[in-house]
């Protein structure tokens, strides 16, 4: 006795299955790479902000024109990587005053917080909706510089 095919309920059931735990499973995977590649990308602002801030501190003479340069750099790494100028913050920390005196450490900290996608604004209120990305890279003055104040 030969049967035929069968004409029963779960008739095409296996594709419809798999399309709904392929989306279930498709979207909060989608939205990991989506934040992960925003983390990246924040996290390679702020290595470069640090690391090119440090640098003008260390070789740039005076304090001012090297603060503001130091925080030019880094708002060119923040918009290099898609974030606002406003979006980080640099710290700045010397072992001498001025920052260039010969054979000092000069330390730019760049921190930006990079929020969650797509989060609703009642779910921020009472649940922390961002990650904060940390740098910070240290260079060294010149030790043949001269020391402008």
């Amino acid at each position: 006795m030969v049967e035929g095919p069968t004409t029963g309920r779960d008739a095409g059931s296996a594709a419809v299955e798999f399309l709904a735990v392929g989306v279930l499973l498709l979207v909060p995977l989608a939205y990991l790479v989506l934040f992960l590649g925003r983390v990246q990308a924040a996290t390679f602002a702020a290595e470069a902000g640090a690391r090119e801030a440090s640098r003008v501190l260390a070789t740039v003479p005076g304090d001012a024109a090297a603060g503001a340069l130091a925080g030019r750099s880094v708002e060119l790494a923040l918009g290099d990587q898609g974030f606002r100028a406003d979006g980080g913050s640099l710290a700045v920390e010397c072992t001498a005053s001025p920052c260039r005196t010969p054979d000092a450490l000069v330390a730019a900290t760049v921190a930006v917080d990079v929020d969650l996608p797509l989060v609703p604004g009642f779910v921020t209120d009472r649940v922390p909706s961002h990650v904060r990305v940390q740098v910070r890279r240290v260079a060294v003055a010149d030790r043949f510089a001269q020391v402008v104040p």
